[in-house]
């Protein structure tokens, strides 16, 4: 199996201490490759899950008897979206290993593969008891989404109303869980109290992992707060520069005028070519030459339009869903 390139500043010291010391029992050179492979997956996980898992996979043909290093490759495929392969890792890395590992992403890899019923029975099985309290939410969460799955919508919104369900709660997890509820609440149709709780969720949602804001002017039909976009100064005065000018009352006057003068030169002008001797009817004063000048228009210009684009930055999910809005999970993608 070929490596894929690694950038010349990816190195071995970044890895956490705890996997380092898994790869000791490798040999020294396998030992750095395999570290700075497993680094440079977690540095694209995010930005490019396919070259993370090229990564994550080299990492594992050269050390595959190491638990987190194939718990890795089960992350890289998992935000990949290669179910099948995402859970036959993690499944390999909990023998190895033991413990509860990543229990919620394989939850949510049984719902993308169309198996709710697993990923409830994940949820209550007598692994769910060893998590800490934000593996549990995040299980919870996804727990709820494989009962939307089933069309238990009511279930869904029971299975959340955990004591950690508080709008005074600041915790990392706080975000996410205020608005699986409320998506919740808004699927079971009680859309007022959807509201209030998509209004916790935005409100806790500091580091913008949920849409609550967007879900929030779908309901009650307000602007969303980034439709009022203000412009520069100097942006308005450039603006006003360009504007066509406006109409001068006083120049369809003039331009009346002129015609006018051209009138009473070219009727003088036929006066002076007569014969001599006559003279037109009317005219009896003595007529003085006047000479042509040329009339002259300014031309006018059409100012330039240009159109701004406003661009919104996409977000990423957490640790566990990729689906923004939490309940959903990769399923939905």
């Amino acid at each position: 199996m070929s490596a894929p390139p690694l950038p010349d500043d990816v190195t071995a010291d970044e890895l956490d201490a705890e996997v380092r010391r898994d790869l000791r029992g490798l040999q020294k050179e396998t030992a750095e490759t395999v570290a700075r492979h497993l680094v440079a997956a977690g540095s694209l996980v995010d930005d490019d899950p396919d070259e993370a898992l090229a990564h994550a996979r080299y990492a594992r043909y050269r050390a595959s008897r190491i638990a987190s290093v194939r718990e890795a490759a089960g992350i890289a495929a998992y935000h990949a979206g290669e179910w099948t392969e995402a859970l036959g890792e993690l499944r390999a890395a909990r023998r190895m290993g033991g413990g509860p590992g990543h229990l919620a992403v394989m939850a949510d890899i049984e719902r993308a593969l169309g198996r709710p019923e697993r990923a409830i029975d994940l949820a209550r099985g007598p692994e769910s008891r060893e998590l800490g309290r934000a593996e549990a939410i995040e299980l919870a969460i996804v727990a709820a989404g494989a009962r939307r799955d089933l069309g238990e919508v009511d279930a869904a919104v029971v299975g959340l109303q955990l004591p950690e369900l508080d709008p005074a709660n600041r915790e990392p997890w706080s975000a996410r869980l205020f608005y699986a509820y409320a998506d919740n609440l808004a699927a079971a149709g009680r859309e007022p109290e959807a509201v209030q709780w998509f209004v916790h969720a935005a409100d806790a949602d500091d580091a913008g992992e949920t849409d609550a804001a967007v879900r929030l002017a779908e309901l009650t039909g307000e602007p969303l707060p980034d439709d009022d976009v203000e412009f520069a100064e100097e942006d308005i005065s450039a603006d006003a520069g360009e504007q066509e000018p406006e109409d001068d009352p006083t120049a369809d006057a003039d331009a009346d005028v002129d015609a006018d003068a051209h009138a009473d030169v070219a009727d003088d002008a036929v006066v002076e070519q007569a014969p001599v001797g006559e003279t037109p009817a009317g005219d009896d004063a003595e007529i003085e030459p006047v000479s042509d000048s040329p009339v002259t228009d300014a031309a006018v210009t059409d100012a330039a339009v240009t159109d701004a684009v406003v661009t919104d930055p996409a977000v990423v999910d957490a640790d566990v869903m990729s689906d923004p809005r939490g309940t959903d999970g990769p399923a939905g993608r």
